[in-house]
């Protein structure tokens, strides 16, 4: 399962990154359940063979190497039999394929969150061309002398009013 690559995002094709997420969110569910059902039947294998091995070594201990039967011995040579080893390490691949399926759908889902965040940037403009910085000082500047030019553009103003009232 390669789904590193399904995960990956290009975000100069956004619309089709978008119309792509789904399909891929199907594909993956879909393989995440058909793994965990390998994972479920391998786990009940091993409990087959596991109860299999209790009954023989109940009913023969001697076969087994068992002297006085107890819970405990019993649970030892079921875990020490080679039938049982395999199918166990069977249930641990299959256990590890699952929790990989797993990640896998959740990284698709990471995905959709990534995606959505992506078209919000966008939409803000994020990702446009480049601006220039504003110099503050030079427009604070500027914005001072407009208020000293019209402060005496304004008493100029009030001085011709003043005089032609007189």
């Amino acid at each position: 399962m390669n789904y590193e690559e399904d995960v990956k995002i290009d975000p100069s094709q956004l619309d089709v990154e978008w119309l792509e997420q789904s399909r891929l969110m199907v594909k993956y569910t879909k393989l995440q359940a058909v793994i965990q059902r390998d994972e479920d039947t391998a786990k009940e294998k091993l409990e087959f063979v596991s109860a299999e091995l209790d009954q023989k070594i109940r009913k023969n201990p001697e076969k087994f190497g068992i002297d006085k039967i107890t819970e405990n011995v019993i649970k030892n040579t079921i875990l020490l039999n080679d039938e049982y080893s395999q199918v166990n390490t069977e249930y641990i691949d299959a256990k590890f394929e699952n929790n990989t399926a797993k990640g896998a759908v959740r990284a698709v889902d990471t995905k959709k969150t990534a995606l959505e965040n992506l078209v919000k940037l966008h939409g803000q403009q994020y990702f446009a061309g480049p601006r220039s910085p504003r110099d503050i000082s030079q427009e604070w500047e500027k914005h001072e002398q407009q208020k000293r030019v019209d402060s005496k553009i304004g008493k100029k103003l009030n001085r011709t009013r003043t005089r032609k009232d007189k």
